[in-house]
């Protein structure tokens, strides 16, 4: 096989493919191999010896010669991007049969775009700002674990009072100062948690202390930046009959329950720590992200390169997948979805994906770039170090053993991880602690 290559515009590379007539000889071999496995000719069972002169003769040599060279194109394209180290942003479009013996095919493969950078990218430093989790951020997420996991218990002493995060039933109508009927307003059998700031600002807070079989009378005045314009900075009167009482009955932070929320036998000190580092590590997570679109930034100012379209179009691909697959596990349709927006899937993506994946593929671009000036290398140490964090968020047995058996050297995963650990210290190096 011989290959001739050519830098054209526009990232494409042009190659021009040629195999001489013995290599063309062993696809036709390939070919009659094919046909005489899948052929159903009579007289001939399955996977019988078929002579080439019948398969000919029922297959046409036109015919036969077209397949050899398809088998032919799809190997010679695979063994002239591995012969010539080219990495293909898309499937690599066939321009010209220029002959069939010898076969001398013409091929356009569109490749990663040249990527300049400026020495000045050495003088780019930023401050990293450190992350911090107070006792009261530790405090809301108990609270929030709290309020999910808190359970209900109807009472029927019209004694009992509602007192916050009880759950209340109720009828109600709105009015104005005169008393004439609002639109909108009325509502029966209505569940609400009180101090949920579901409804109307003091809406839910004035019915606090109230009994079982209540009629109350309650002013409320509605927000200025109300969404609804009517009613807006309106003065109003509510109805309100308390029909059903259910007292809150929080969890208690017990060993058992802390097991069962994070699969480990804390005592409420030891939950507090790691809710607390989990808080971290999400803020540390969320400042990572900024800190890299800050980067990014940074370094777009002193990078020159061109964005072509398979290149964008793969990426804008790839995100509307992302996005497809996170809107299924919430259970909503993409296609209800963009129902909602009144935008077809490629206005979509026109209109809220294509700048983010510009901005993904500039980051890539400019990141594998600067491995060639900065080349990082990542130690053994430091994988082991990193695969013990991954195998600390599970528990189960199984899971863990799977870990081990993919994080091992060579394997993929593991080479991803090396890459990924290689690509966060190159970050890094543009970064100084704050102090």
């Amino acid at each position: 096989m011989k290959v001739t290559k050519k830098n054209l515009e526009n990232s494409i590379v042009e190659l021009i493919v040629e195999a001489d007539t013995k290599e063309v000889a062993k696809y036709r071999k390939k070919v009659l191999a094919y046909l005489e496995k899948n052929a159903e000719i009579k007289w001939f069972r399955k996977w019988a010896k078929i002579p080439e002169q019948i398969l000919v003769k029922n297959y046409w040599e036109d015919y036969i010669n077209q397949m050899t060279v398809d088998f032919a194109i799809d190997d010679l394209y695979k063994k002239a991007l591995t012969k010539e180290k080219i990495v293909p942003v898309a499937q690599g479009e066939i321009k010209e049969i220029i002959s069939q013996s010898p076969l001398k095919i013409k091929m356009h493969v569109e490749v990663l775009p040249t990527v300049e950078i400026d020495p000045k990218y050495k003088d780019i430093k930023l401050t990293r700002k450190k992350a911090t989790v107070s006792a009261e951020e530790v405090k809301n997420a108990l609270a929030e674990i709290e309020q999910k996991f808190t359970k209900f218990e109807e009472v029927s002493d019209k004694r009992s009072k509602a007192a916050m995060w009880d759950k209340v039933t109720i009828d109600t109508q709105g009015y104005d100062l005169d008393w004439k009927e609002l639109d909108s307003t009325k509502m029966q059998d209505y569940p609400i948690v009180l101090w949920s700031n579901v409804l109307v600002p003091w809406f839910e807070e004035k019915i606090v202390w109230a009994k079982l079989g209540d009629e109350l009378n309650l002013d409320i005045d509605f927000p200025k930046d109300y969404h609804n314009k009517d009613f807006a900075g309106k003065k109003t009167k509510f109805k309100v009959v308390i029909k059903k009482l259910e007292k809150a009955k929080k969890p208690e932070f017990t060993e058992e329950f802390i097991e069962q929320l994070r699969g480990k036998k804390l005592d409420l000190a030891g939950f507090k720590k790691l809710i607390k580092q989990e808080l971290l590590d999400v803020k540390e997570s969320n400042k990572r992200l900024e800190e890299e679109l800050q980067l990014i930034k940074e370094l777009l100012k002193v990078s020159k390169f061109e964005i072509w379209n398979n290149l964008l179009k793969n990426q804008i691909e790839k995100i509307f997948n992302e996005v497809k697959e996170n809107m299924w596990k919430q259970g909503i349709k993409m296609k209800d979805y963009l129902e909602s927006l009144k935008l077809t899937e490629e206005e979509y993506k026109e209109k809220h994906l294509k700048e983010d994946a510009k901005l993904r593929v500039s980051w890539e671009l400019i990141l594998n770039k600067l491995m060639e000036f900065e080349p990082v290398k990542v130690t053994k140490a430091e994988l082991k170090k990193e695969i013990e964090k991954i195998k600390a968020w599970f528990q189960n047995s199984e899971v863990l053993k799977r870990l081990e058996e993919l994080y091992v050297e060579w394997n993929r995963y593991y080479e991803e991880l090396k890459t990924r650990l290689s690509y966060k210290k190159l970050i890094d190096s543009f970064f100084k602690e704050e102090k």
